[in-house]
């Protein structure tokens, strides 16, 4: 007899629509939708979708704990033995979702679970350690090379079977460490592989190192009272009705917008496109995540030289690191055409 199986997803991948669906409630629907087809294809007979639960990105981000309840009064329904979440790649919000499905599932129902995100998605730092997660490509394009390794990793739970090493059975490393007897003694193996490095030849560390970017820090500013200062955000502050469309996860751009005239903002003039908070605040007072009232201040007592009359806004909820990289090389060299002296980077 088959495994019964219960997927969760988003309003996109369940084809009710994108950013202006987000805010539905939790729904069950009987059997497989959109890549839940997929899943089935790949549990080869062996476990079958017989449930389907879908849930807005921001109705999930916005009431974490009634959303993480209502999910799981709709998984206890199907009396399911597992439960695929995703995969969603590097959406932030959806990531998160999956992430938080999948631990509670895991604890409240002692069933397995599995999901899927990519590296960089901010739930795989907050999941990785209470649940399986598949390393994906950043998009959809990896839907085809995602599934089966999730159903597989699935299987192998439901069926009782061990998992081997992350980078085996394809799910991102939890920071678990397992006892096992090797045939030689650290020190031997220790030195195998100092001769390959010497010899350039290929190995794999037993102990792989965190990689750090490290960036010195420019010289101090000796006279603010004599600098130009400028304000740059990762909290999404636009101006209202967001005229650039920056997303609210995942950010394809950044905008450029101008200040003049204007002793602060407000409700009236701006607002946050982020989708990994709650607005509530910074729409009330958007001078919370973008202290233009405070900067003009500091200008006006000349404890700073000058504010810069025009500020940078992204989203950081989701967006890569090369997004990022590449959106503060760009605004480092207008800055730098602009003749700013420092800038205040502000986020949520």
């Amino acid at each position: 007899m088959a495994f019964k199986v219960v997927h969760y997803i988003n309003q996109f991948f369940a084809g009710i629509g994108g950013e202006e669906k987000a805010n539905i409630p939790p729904e069950a629907r009987n059997g497989a939708v959109g890549p839940g087809m997929a899943l089935n294809q790949a549990f080869g007979g062996d476990a079958e979708v017989v449930g389907t639960i879908i849930c807005g990105d921001s109705y999930f981000a916005d009431n974490i704990e009634k959303a993480r309840q209502e999910i799981l009064e709709l998984v206890k329904q199907f009396e399911a033995d597992g439960l695929v979440a995703g995969p969603a790649f590097n959406a932030g919000r959806y990531g998160t979702a999956c992430g938080d499905v999948c631990e509670t599932v895991g604890k409240e129902l002692s069933i397995p679970a599995v999901t899927g995100m990519y590296t960089e998605n901010p739930g795989v730092d907050m999941y990785r350690k209470s649940t399986y997660i598949v390393e994906t490509a950043d998009s959809a394009r990896g839907m085809k090379n995602a599934v089966p390794v999730m159903a597989r990793i699935l299987l192998k739970q439901l069926k009782g079977e061990p998992l081997g090493k992350p980078e085996e059975e394809g799910y991102i490393p939890r920071g678990i460490r397992v006892n096992f007897f090797a045939e030689k003694i650290g020190a031997e193996r220790a030195l195998e592989m100092l001769v390959k490095k010497l010899k350039g030849e290929p190995f794999t560390t037993e102990y792989p190192m965190p990689a750090f970017d490290r960036v010195p820090p420019n010289p101090p500013i000796e006279d603010m009272s004599q600098a130009t200062v400028a304000l740059v955000t990762s909290g999404g502050i636009v101006p209202k009705g967001n005229p650039d469309h920056i997303e609210a996860s995942s950010a394809s751009k950044y905008g450029e917008y101008s200040l003049e005239g204007m002793e602060s903002i407000s409700a009236e003039t701006h607002e946050t496109a982020h989708g990994g908070y709650d607005p509530t605040y910074a729409n009330d007072d958007p001078n919370r995540v973008l202290p233009v009232d405070a900067m003009r201040e500091l200008a006006n007592e000349g404890v700073i030289g000058r504010f810069h009359e025009t500020y940078y806004s992204t989203v950081g909820n989701g967006t890569s690191v090369d997004n990022a990289s590449r959106y503060g090389s760009e605004i480092a060299q207008k800055l730098k055409d602009h003749n700013v002296d420092a800038v205040i980077v502000t986020s949520t």
